[in-house]
């Protein structure tokens, strides 16, 4: 099949302008030949988004993300309604026309990357991948994704001023160890333990094998009388649009960490996880 030439921007929430920061909220494209303007907007997980800009009220983003919405399939009608009344004629400088006014720089809280060129066969398949890509951050690794949740809980360690009572340390002994990234020490004894831990795989089996390892390493240390009383695991799960299966293999990994005396909480429950750790 021969691939067609689209054009896309990236959609990007910027609610501070004094900071310049932003968030990449969505991809809008067009395929001039094809008379085809398409867009994806992040309206289901964003609470990292939320989480971000912390102080901002969470129903300003979803009412920007209405707001756009509406506004984006505006520019959508348009080129139907003109393919429509130009009996199926293509006009690919009018779609082009209708692209760039629809990402045209503007002083506004949603805004857009410069249009960038891609080729391919199926532009409703690539708007997918764009999005997964840009928004999703679907190159993601589970070791990079528990790297962030960590620095989720060294920040609020540090606004509680509690950051300087936990290292990351190695627990076990000579026999068997496994690093935590935050540790509570009294005499040189770790005597808490917090591991955030990324559950939210694509496949169930890498959840239950991700989270069967941890499952393991906190038999062992408990076996050897090396595994401190004091546990807390904060958890990252599937989007609930996920499967089935991946939520029952989730619970399942839930409930083994919770039968075996440890606290679990989700990674945005902030004043639980703050209270363990100041306990």
């Amino acid at each position: 099949m021969n691939k067609t030439a689209c054009q896309y921007a990236i959609v990007r929430f910027a609610p501070y302008v004094e900071t310049g920061e932003f968030a990449n909220v969505g991809i809008v494209m067009i395929a001039p030949k094809q008379n085809n303007f398409i867009f994806k907007l992040e309206t289901r997980r964003y609470a990292r988004i939320t989480r971000f800009f912390e102080e901002m009220d969470s129903k300003l983003y979803t009412e920007s993300m209405k707001a756009m919405n509406l506004e984006l399939s505006r520019f959508q009608g348009m080129l139907k309604n003109h393919t429509f009344t130009n009996h199926g004629h293509q006009s690919i400088e009018f779609g082009q026309q209708l692209f760039y006014e629809a990402v045209r720089e503007r002083e506004s809280i949603v805004r857009f990357s410069e249009p960038r060129v891609t080729l391919t066969t199926d532009p409703k398949l690539k708007l997918d991948e764009l999005f997964a890509y840009y928004v999703e951050r679907n190159f993601v690794t589970k070791e990079y994704r528990e790297t962030v949740l960590e620095r989720g809980v060294q920040k609020l360690l540090k606004q509680a001023n509690i950051a300087n009572r936990f290292q990351r340390t190695a627990v076990g002994d000579d026999t068997y160890h496994r690093t935590f990234p935050f540790v509570e020490q009294l005499d040189k004894e770790p005597v808490k333990i917090i591991k955030p831990l990324n559950l939210g795989h694509k496949e169930p089996s890498k959840i239950i094998d991700h989270g069967g390892s941890w499952l393991f390493a906190l038999d062992v240390l408990k076996s050897n009388g090396k595994l401190p009383n004091k546990a807390l695991f904060t958890v990252e799960g599937p989007p609930n649009s996920a499967n089935e299966q991946r939520h029952k293999a989730f619970e399942h990994v839930v409930g083994r960490l919770k039968a075996k005396g440890v606290n679990v909480v989700t990674h945005d429950e902030q004043e639980r996880i703050v209270d363990f750790a100041s306990a």
